[in-house]
């Protein structure tokens, strides 16, 4: 991963984290890049970052009738907060 994707992982954790998005509480897939600075905004890369993110299960997914639903993984919780600090 590089810097810009390393970046915008970063951005993504810490605000569902700050906004306490854990396993059932749940926010639509489209707000995870609202906020991004713009030199971030490459949808592609977001685009990259959140599929990695779903796909080492760091993000959970809730399909619903009106769209992807998504929250942070509790059992991951060790691993996103080292991350977002830096370790």
């Amino acid at each position: 991963m590089n810097n810009i994707e390393d970046d915008i992982k970063r951005f993504i954790l810490r605000k569902l984290v700050r906004h306490k998005i854990w396993m059932h509480k749940h926010t639509n897939i489209h707000n995870l890049p609202k906020g991004l600075p713009d030199y971030l905004r490459s949808k592609k890369e977001v685009k990259e970052v959140i599929e990695e993110l779903l796909k080492n299960k760091i993000l959970l997914s809730k399909p619903t009738n009106y769209g992807l639903e998504v929250s942070l993984n509790i059992e991951k919780k060790k691993e996103i907060e080292d991350f977002i600090e830096g370790k």
